[in-house]
């Protein structure tokens, strides 16, 4: 009769924002031991809690899609399902053409069901050109097309110009031309495959979501701040017992006959299997001698840098500021903010918690954009009061302000971003027991991250060189 003893196999998490939490997270759960290990001094990446005159606010994202389940699920795997919050308002503008102008409603990512939607965007000759859809010849799209290309071909630039690019813009902060239509807008893209029009396509979309009837809120945010989500998933990794090391940069991988070799700065760490959920060019660094071929794939993903200017005003000073969430801004239009968010309108939490604040942000940059990263933080600021008094009439000066720079934020899905991703994980999969995760394959959203990071955890586990851990003791 045999006796064996497993060994929990040991798997490092190289990354410490959410993707990496979410990793360990997983990863403890199917009984591994885990070591997580961060570059800098602070968990969570582009989630980050802070404070603007003594009241919370989140410095990065601040709302994620509530309708895909895997980020809602991760905050009440971690204790915090009471605090899930819907926006306390859905309702936003579009600044453009001189004015603030309501954000048409059923569309899908800008792409309208009907042209009589965008009266108040489009000039007549938009509208004209939105209508001509129905009689044009079918547009191939291949195994994949940019989302501006496509729909300027569909219904012409305007919609691009005016809709697709700064709703796309608030999610990649890249260029609606170049955007992969099969990467960003799934849903578009199948569309476009079976129908000749693209109105009608959208109208598909938007019935067979209605045949689902999903209930509840499409988005979702924490009280307190999205950016509380990271402590609380690390909290729940050191419970299970898992080992996080923050200030630990990882200099170098290597494959040894029993798994993986992490060097820091400080020692040498063995493991069963690594899971490198890093931005890609740091994933493109330490796989350069393993997997050169993955290597250079990682190495060609652009990124595109953004600032956030978050600014408290005196509640009394925007008590005319209308009750919606914010506004977006099409680049067309030549402003320098991308996008205003009225957080103390778009959020209980904010609002209860500011007293007598109200809070607000803008975003600055896109991708080719990026010279205002190197502003000085008082002239931010002072661009974006200047578009704000445009745009809404605020004259007020706030009493605190918190420039906040990303540098390489947003990893950028142009054409063929999915035959990469296939690429990059058909090399990494050759590698036994390490997996790659994170913002630059799946979806830059927390839930299709969190999804990444799950299925890269599931597959270390079940990696069979993981099963090799193992110690037999024969006996009668």
């Amino acid at each position: 009769m045999d006796n064996a003893v497993t060994r929990a196999p040991h798997i490092v998490v190289v990354g410490g924002g959410i993707s990496g939490l979410a990793a360990a997270h997983r990863l403890l759960g199917a009984g591994a031991r885990v070591t997580l290990l961060e570059g800098s001094a602070v968990l969570g990446g582009k989630l980050l809690a802070g404070e603007i005159a003594g009241a919370p606010v989140d410095l990065g994202a601040e709302s994620m899609l509530a309708r895909r389940p895997e980020g809602v699920d991760l905050a009440r795997a971690v204790g915090l399902g009471d605090r899930l919050q819907p926006p306390a308002t859905a309702a936003a503008s579009i600044w453009t053409r001189g004015a603030l102008r309501p954000m048409p409603k059923g569309h899908v990512m800008g792409v309208p069901a009907r042209p009589d939607t965008l009266h108040d965007i489009l000039s007549a000759e938009g509208l004209a050109r939105v209508a001509q859809d129905h009689e044009l010849a079918p547009t191939e799209v291949g195994e994949d097309i940019g989302v501006g290309e496509f729909v300027a071909k569909r219904v012409g630039r305007e919609v691009v110009d005016r809709l697709v690019e700064p709703l796309l813009g608030g999610v990649y902060a890249g260029d609606a031309y170049k955007i992969s239509m099969r990467a960003a807008v799934p849903q578009l893209f199948e569309a476009a495959r079976t129908h000749a029009s693209l109105l009608d396509g959208v109208r598909d979309i938007q019935a067979k979501a209605a045949a689902k009837q999903q209930t509840g809120p499409v988005f979702a945010g924490l009280d307190g701040g999205l950016g509380t989500l990271p402590g609380a998933v690390a909290d729940a990794v050191r419970a299970q017992g898992g080992e996080i090391r923050t200030e630990t940069p990882v200099l170098d991988l290597t494959r040894t006959a029993t798994g993986w070799q992490i060097r820091t700065d400080s020692e040498l760490i063995e493991a069963d299997g690594v899971i490198l959920s890093t931005p890609a060019w740091s994933a493109s660094a330490l796989l350069a001698a393993e997997s050169p071929v993955a290597a250079a794939e990682l190495a060609d993903v652009e990124y595109a840098s953004m600032v956030l200017v978050t600014l408290a005003f005196r509640r009394a000073d925007l008590a005319g500021l209308e009750e919606r969430s914010g506004f977006l801004v099409p680049p067309v239009d030549g402003r320098t903010i991308k996008a205003s968010t009225f957080s103390s309108h778009k959020w209980r939490w904010v609002k209860e918690r500011g007293s007598d604040l109200f809070v607000l942000r803008t975003s600055i940059g896109r991708y080719g954009e990026e010279q205002h990263l190197d502003w000085d933080d008082p002239d931010l600021v002072d661009v974006s009061l200047g578009d704000l008094g445009e745009a809404v009439g605020l004259s007020a000066r706030p009493v605190a302000t918190e420039v906040t720079r990303w540098i390489g934020g947003l990893p950028q899905y142009p054409v063929g971003h999915l035959a990469k991703v296939a690429r990059i994980r058909a090399e990494v999969a050759k590698l036994p027991g390490l997996r790659v995760c994170g913002a630059a394959y799946d979806g830059v959203g927390i839930p299709a991250c969190v999804a990444s990071a799950q299925r890269a955890a599931d597959e270390i586990i079940a990696t069979s060189t993981l099963a090799q851990n193992t110690q037999s003791d024969a006996g009668q």
